[in-house]
């Protein structure tokens, strides 16, 4: 059974492949520097420093795998400037009831980032969001409640 496609933007998609490649070439050579450290000092039955290189090196082989899983399923979703509608990549300006204006960037779930204002488009926001255009006031129900977004830009670069 195939796994499901993934979708990204370019953006999230060269991010994805620029992690993979420090994991598999700088990130691997500063683990194994730190491994041949720890070897050399001595007894490794005992040694803390090859315990914790050994962990590192475990840890980046396993990201390495799911980073290459992800690119391998990834579908990027091309950008049209022109259009109005949200979607993937879309950059958009609400202003909730209380009138204060927040700003989103719609992504692909892997390239979430709350602190920048990255949400995914499986968000409540972002499935509330999907599809409206300027002008639109839409329901959002959240863990705490329920909030009304209205939609005051949408733009695409």
């Amino acid at each position: 059974m195939s796994q499901p496609k993934i979708q990204m933007t370019r953006r999230g998609y060269e991010k994805l492949q620029e992690d993979l490649n420090y994991r598999k070439t700088t990130r691997r050579e500063q683990i194994s520097e730190y491994m041949g450290s720890a070897i050399a000092d001595g007894d490794l039955r005992e040694s803390a420093a090859y315990d914790e290189a050994r962990m590192q090196q475990s840890e980046n082989e396993a990201r390495i795998v799911e980073l290459e899983d992800r690119l391998s399923r990834a579908v990027i979703v091309e950008l049209d400037e022109a259009e109005t509608r949200v979607g993937l990549g879309a950059k958009v300006v609400v202003q909730d009831g209380r009138g204060k204006e927040h700003k989103f960037e719609i992504v692909g779930t892997y390239e979430t980032d709350v602190l920048k204002g990255k949400i995914s488009d499986q968000s409540p926001i972002g499935q509330a969001l999907a599809g409206r255009g300027v002008g639109e006031t839409v329901k959002v129900t959240m863990p705490k409640g329920s909030q009304e977004f209205k939609i005051l830009d949408v733009k695409y670069d």
